[in-house]
């Protein structure tokens, strides 16, 4: 079956136009212009990927995006009007996948929804990574301990500590970064790295001023220097 993709935007014209091109894409879709609506409808279904505008009538866009992107795990993509580089940043900060600024080519939101799919390889096609006392589970997004406690991470946040545990011991450039995880490259996008980064070094319990697994080599990238085992 192929990808389910919501639209929520309260602009009819955007809704059509969106819907359209991604049904010709070959995308299922369900478009909502409220955020009453569109939350009674994940009661009922599960999207792969939900494009969210910020300027909703009845709810604030970026507490919807965070709620979406941290509690279930959904693949989020910001459509949105507001173009400055911080409004940008905290939508990326907050969990979103991405940041589409409107006016925007409907050939470009079907490209990056494709990317958003694509997203890194996954390794033998497992869910659940162990490493030093630590086990990822992705298909629920946590974070489990050798308690057997668990702390959640954002879709966001698992895209880049699944692809750190997919190469471990190996240099990972800002580059090799933005174009297994889509985006567009810049400031915006550097910046939204480093809030993940930090935010799953805080979960992962890492001494900030001497992490032990996510390493930053300045001017150079990243390396994941744990044990992994896919199980």
């Amino acid at each position: 079956m192929s990808a389910l993709v919501t639209i929520l935007d309260d602009e009819p014209a955007i809704r059509e136009m969106l819907s359209e091109a991604l049904t010709e894409a070959g995308f299922r879709t369900l478009t909502f212009a409220r955020a009453t609506e569109f939350e009674a409808a994940l009661r009922r279904t599960t999207p792969d990927v939900c494009l969210v505008d910020l300027g909703l009538p009845d709810r604030d866009g970026l507490s919807l995006v965070h709620r979406l992107a941290l509690e279930q795990g959904a693949t989020v993509i910001i459509i949105s009007g507001r173009a400055q580089v911080q409004d940008r940043v905290t939508g990326l900060e907050l969990g979103a996948d991405d940041y589409i600024i409107k006016p925007f080519d409907p050939a470009e939101v079907v490209a990056r929804v494709r990317a958003r799919l694509r997203g890194p390889k996954q390794a033998a096609t497992s869910n659940t990574a162990r490493f030093n006392g630590w086990t990822a589970h992705f298909n629920r997004y946590a974070l489990e301990d050798e308690t057997g406690a668990e702390t959640p991470f954002s879709h966001a946040e698992g895209e880049v500590l699944r692809l750190f545990l997919e190469s471990p011991k190996r240099l990972i450039t800002r580059a090799q970064m933005q174009e297994s995880l889509g985006g567009a490259a810049g400031e915006s996008f550097d910046r939204a790295m480093d809030v993940r980064i930090s935010r799953l070094r805080t979960k992962l319990r890492e001494d900030p001023k001497n992490p032990r697994l996510i390493k930053t080599i300045y001017g150079a990238g990243y390396i994941f220097l744990g044990d992994v085992a896919w199980i």
